[in-house]
């Protein structure tokens, strides 16, 4: 079986998955107003659930370009950190122009797929990103097209996927871990005194996501640091000395 292959099949669960929850994306960017092509093309350019939902909240009110900065970047940063990490294990003919381009399909289930190979190379990388990409696009296609007509209990139900997906990854090491308890439990009290509080409930969604975001990291970093391995840093000194 070659790795373009096995990539492929290794994403075909995350394609699935994607189709239901990007369903949910199309049918709330028709909600704002956008037509059903704009949703396509923003699932096609972004490929960022969370990104996408706080995006168009910013988009139907034009103007707010620096809180659109923010966001985003708050958001979406963990790609970055990803990506670092995915480099590590990535083969030697995984550079240049290639990482740039295949880059753009990082994302959690993508990477968490990925880090459990000993060495990632283009063609497993690619046939892995192939059905999550079709999904998320076909998805958003479906949601924006069919939101209009499907009964009130279904769209009920379909719109509580994406946070049924966003529970998927946040709980296994919330259950694993109590630092990313803490850290989940902070974020998700944050936004709740952001929600019903007067005054506070007048900020817009997306810097409200950055502000809890950026307080819950910084509480869990204050409260829970990883210290630096010392036999780690006796190996890197003498690899340096030698």
């Amino acid at each position: 079986m070659t790795s373009f292959i096995r990539g492929f099949r290794g994403g075909i669960p995350i394609g699935l998955g994607y189709l239901s929850v990007s369903f949910t994306f199309g049918i709330m960017a028709v909600s704002y107003g956008f037509d059903w092509w704009q949703a396509v093309i923003i699932s096609m350019m972004t490929l960022t659930s969370a990104g996408q939902l706080a995006g168009i909240g910013v988009m139907v009110n034009p103007g707010q370009y620096m809180e659109m900065l923010i966001s985003q970047v708050t958001i979406n940063l963990r790609y970055s950190f990803m990506s670092v990490s995915l480099s590590q294990k990535t083969s030697p003919s995984f550079k240049g122009i290639k990482r740039w381009l295949l880059g753009f399909f990082m994302t959690d289930e993508i990477f968490a797929v990925a880090s459990a190979e000993d060495e990632v190379d283009t063609k497993f990388f690619l046939g892995l990103s192939i059905m999550p990409y079709v999904g998320w696009t076909i998805g958003t296609l479906l949601g924006s097209l069919l939101g209009n007509i499907l009964p009130t209990m279904v769209l009920n139900a379909l719109c509580l996927a994406i946070y049924g997906m966003f529970l998927a990854i946040i709980l296994p090491p919330a259950k694993a871990s109590k630092p990313v308890l803490i850290v989940v439990t902070a974020a998700a009290a944050l936004h709740g005194i952001f929600y019903f509080i007067p005054l506070l409930n007048q900020i817009s969604t997306g810097l409200t996501i950055s502000i809890c975001a950026i307080a819950a990291a910084a509480l869990g970093a204050l409260l829970f640091p990883i210290k630096d391995d010392p036999d780690e840093n006796i190996t890197h000194d003498k690899e340096v000395a030698s």
